[in-house]
């Protein structure tokens, strides 16, 4: 109790009246009551040999009526009884001021209200094509598949996009199933995939099994290595997220592909794609399309790393680029710029992870339609849309755009550059282009080949 000694109120020393308070025209803390108006007003008039005259009436109404409507408002306030009033010209220009600002505001709002009612429209007319396309598709298109497909009328209606209802429908059938998957055959694999997934966690360890001879593409395959692929696809969405509705989907459909192609294992990428079959088809038919779209050459070669392969794709890829822009070509040429520096990870993941998720799906569509070439020409028109601002970047910054693509792009911008690239070269399509160039190394090995022993 005696640690803490009472200590009484000691009294304030007066406020001393510094001379700097008056530099800034202030008063120094007052002691008294607060003055009456009529006294400040009179000591104001005083001071400055100046008499207040009160406004009118009218205008003391006005004044207590008048509401702001925004802090830009205040500038049509009076300034305050202790400040010099305000001269008829800068009142006049306050005014002129606070008008042209609500005007230009007003043309904002007019503006901004057309732009959402044109997107309003346009979405409705999408919506509405969208609704006539299903309706064509499904009773015309989808019953007679194999007579119909070729045919200008769908090939014209495909490249405006699938109306998502029919999209894994036209996916699987344009794909294929040259594999002969059936579904049974899936459930066998993925049976597998959870053996193998429980042997993995009680070894509790990847150097066990490395130990006991597993392959390389068993070791890609862990658990893991997939789970931690898993959490990176479509990480906006969270639906792959574990706990998410298709995290066990998505890591079914991966594990069975691991044993039904050890040869080929689990490889990064291969989740996005997985990913947008699980959106559109059933398991099961998720998985055959999964199966038979990565067993195309273009997909074979990548995910199998072919180098030589891969090599013959980029120089196909630089023929038609030369073509259609030249100059962006020379500007990539000047920094050493090659195309596997960006595309790897286009044609990795099919786009699925470049582009919008819904801008992506219409590239699927059409590349079901044209195959690999459409891929590339893709990639063309990705170059095209986005040209000057290449041509101004240097190696660094085309490297860094082109890796993580701007997110406001368009499917009418990107697909107007894609319809402008011209897929030939000296009368020469894409897979003419390619077959020369397969045909060119298969001669050069010959003429490089060791001569036989005599």
């Amino acid at each position: 109790r005696n640690f803490f000694t009472k200590r009484t109120k000691e009294l304030k020393p007066a406020v001393q009246s510094a001379p700097g308070w008056k530099l800034f025209g202030k008063v120094p803390p007052r002691e008294n009551l607060p003055k009456d108006s009529k006294i400040i007003q009179q000591e104001y008039e005083a001071r400055t040999g100046r008499m207040y005259k009160p406004p009118p009436p009218s205008a003391r109404r006005k004044n207590i009526e008048f509401e702001l409507l925004s802090t830009t408002a205040l500038i049509l306030e009076d300034r305050p009884a202790n400040l010099p009033a305000k001269s008829v010209e800068e009142a006049l220009r306050h005014r002129q001021e606070y008008d042209e600002m609500v005007a230009e505001a007003k043309k904002r709002e007019i503006k901004e209200a057309h732009k959402r009612k044109k997107i309003m429209r346009e979405r409705f007319k999408q919506e509405e094509n969208i609704a006539s396309a299903m309706v064509i598709w499904v009773n015309e298109i989808l019953p007679n598949w194999e007579g119909m497909r070729a045919t200008r009328r769908v090939r014209e209606l495909w490249w405006q996009g699938l109306p998502p209802s029919v999209r894994g429908k036209v996916w699987s059938l344009a794909v294929g199933n040259e594999l002969n998957i059936t579904p049974e055959l899936y459930e066998i694999f993925l049976s597998r995939a959870k053996e193998r997934w429980k042997s993995f966690s009680e070894t509790n360890s990847e150097n066990d099994i490395e130990d006991a001879g597993a392959s390389v593409a068993d070791r890609e395959a862990s658990l893991e290595l997939i789970k931690l692929d898993i959490s990176r696809t479509f990480p906006s969405l969270y639906i792959f997220q574990k706990g998410g509705p298709y995290h066990d989907l998505l890591h079914s459909v991966l594990g069975a592909y691991t044993c039904y192609r050890p040869d080929v294992g689990y490889v990064q990428g291969m989740s996005f794609i997985a990913a947008v079959l699980i959106l559109n088809l059933e398991e099961a038919d998720a998985f055959i399309a999964f199966a038979n779209l990565l067993n195309k050459p273009c997909q074979l070669a990548f995910f199998r790393v072919d180098h030589s392969m891969m090599l013959k794709y980029f120089a196909a890829f630089e023929v038609f680029f030369e073509e259609n822009l030249p100059k962006l070509f020379l500007h990539f040429k000047s920094y050493s710029l090659t195309p596997d520096i960006y595309l790897i990870d286009w044609i990795f993941t099919l786009y699925s992870k470049s582009l919008p998720l819904d801008l992506a799906c219409r590239v699927w569509d059409v590349f079901c339609r044209d195959g690999e070439e459409f891929l590339f020409r893709t990639g063309l028109g990705i170059l095209r849309l986005y040209e000057d601002i290449l041509l101004q970047m240097d190696f660094i910054h085309i490297a860094q755009f082109l890796t993580k693509l701007p997110e406001d792009i368009t499917s009418e911008k990107l697909f107007s550059c894609i319809a402008a690239i011209q897929m030939q070269n000296s009368n020469k399509k894409w897979a003419q282009v390619f077959a020369s160039l397969m045909k060119d190394n298969k001669e050069g090995d010959k003429n490089h080949s060791p001569a036989p022993k005599t």
